[in-house]
């Protein structure tokens, strides 16, 4: 298998199968249907791995990668299936932070095409029985499994695990999963299980409420991370990264619980080298100290809160790089922007961006120095020219908007 030939497959698997991340809302098919049945065709690869269900809206791929760096400092084979992916296809499933095998990935497609007429599964819900077939074939210890959208009808519900979390719970995608944060929490909660401990990992008391209310009725037992005290420190960068350990640290203690030998030294040092044991990239990942160059795929209204709350103390003039997709309300980013900064906002290469033209009202109403351009690195080549070393560059937004950039200018090693 060449190069081409693992491209054009990877190419064909996104006409074929619908994909939420570039097709938005027409691209989500709910329900757990067909995901069994596309687990059945394969043999069930699921019921012979070892699962962790990580939900919520923020901070799912932070907390699956620094559980699993711990695991790994433990002595243990993890599997980690996160998404979507900023560079790389298979940077979705990983074993010990190594991408998936593109000669897996390339078989696997051909194997789509033998699935029976009445199986048409989405995008999401192929790449999740791909995940299962290459933990399954890799003999992992443990396999992190990270929600994609929602939970009660998300693919990977079909999963049994040992224990779940739900790290917290906010406003996005409403248009699926529901107008307010008491429906969007009953969907997240519906990955919880009959007598599977279920961590939370918010202070947010309605929200907790339900969650606790759908682990009574399951007979699960909940608990609450957010009283967890803990000075542990992680090479996870950004303050939100403090109520993600304390979900890990609550994730570790039930696999204590279930004779998983995990030492506080393998806490410490799994936090501290999340990066070099996972490759995790894309919060708050510092891209350049020269000028101080940061990256965040935060983008709803909770996430860019935090990070822009982040920016406004450093005291530094900066050069903020944004773009967005069709369905962002645009309107909410607009009146938490950073403080003392010059904005370039920039069209996401997929056709689910949005150019920056059909919202310039919102920034003329904004009263911001802006600059408007065709790509993320137009946008960053003329930010990078006019930063000097004093000040800093800020790219976000988006996924697609850091993948973008991360793909022009990060040397990506094999």
């Amino acid at each position: 298998m060449t190069n081409e030939q693992y491209q054009e497959a990877v190419d064909w698997l996104f006409v074929q199968a619908p994909n939420y991340q570039i097709d938005g809302e027409k691209a989500y098919k709910p329900g757990l249907d067909n995901i069994i049945r596309l687990c059945d065709f394969f043999g069930n690869p699921q019921e012979s791995i070892q699962c962790i269900h990580i939900g919520g809206t923020n901070g799912k791929g932070s907390t699956s990668n620094m559980l699993a760096s711990v695991l790994q400092e433990a002595g243990y084979k993890v599997g980690l299936y996160n998404s979507p992916h900023l560079i790389d296809f298979t940077e979705r499933i990983k074993v010990n932070g190594k991408n998936c095998n593109k000669e897996f990935v390339f078989d696997f497609i051909q194997k789509l095409k033998n699935l029976p007429d009445d199986i048409q599964p989405s995008f999401f819900e192929f790449t999740t029985i791909m995940a299962f077939e290459y933990f399954h074939q890799q003999k992992v210890d443990f396999a992190i499994i990270e929600v994609g959208l929602g939970g009660r009808l998300d693919s990977t519900n079909i999963i049994k695990p040992l224990v779940a979390a739900i790290t917290n719970v906010q406003l996005d995608h409403q248009n699926i999963l529901g107008d307010t944060i008491e429906e969007i929490a009953r969907e997240k909660a519906g990955i919880i299980k009959n007598n599977t401990p279920i961590v939370f990992g918010d202070d947010h008391e309605v929200v907790k409420n339900i969650i606790k209310e759908k682990a009574r009725q399951e007979n699960a037992r909940f608990i609450d991370a957010s009283l967890i005290q803990s000075d542990l420190q992680s090479d996870l960068r950004g303050n939100y990264q403090q109520k993600n350990i304390k979900v890990v640290l609550a994730l570790i203690e039930e696999l204590r619980k279930l004779q998983v030998k995990i030492s506080d030294q393998h806490i410490e040092q799994g936090l501290l080298h999340v990066h070099r044991n996972t490759g995790f990239i894309g919060r708050w990942f510092e891209f350049s100290q020269t000028p101080l160059t940061v990256c965040d795929t935060a983008h709803n209204q909770a996430g860019l809160e935090q990070v822009f709350g982040q920016l406004n103390s450093i005291d530094r003039r900066k050069h903020v790089i944004l773009g967005f997709v069709n369905d962002k309300k645009i309107d909410e980013v607009m009146n938490m922007l950073p403080e003392n900064s010059i904005f370039y906002f920039a069209k996401p290469s997929i056709h689910r961006g949005r150019h920056p033209e059909d919202y310039e009202n919102l920034l003329i109403e904004a009263k911001i120095f802006y600059k408007i351009f065709n790509s993320v690195q137009e946008a960053y080549l003329s930010a990078k020219e006019e930063c000097t070393n004093e000040e800093m560059i800020f790219i976000g937004g988006s996924n697609f908007v850091v993948g973008e950039f991360l793909e022009k200018n990060l040397e990506i090693s094999e």
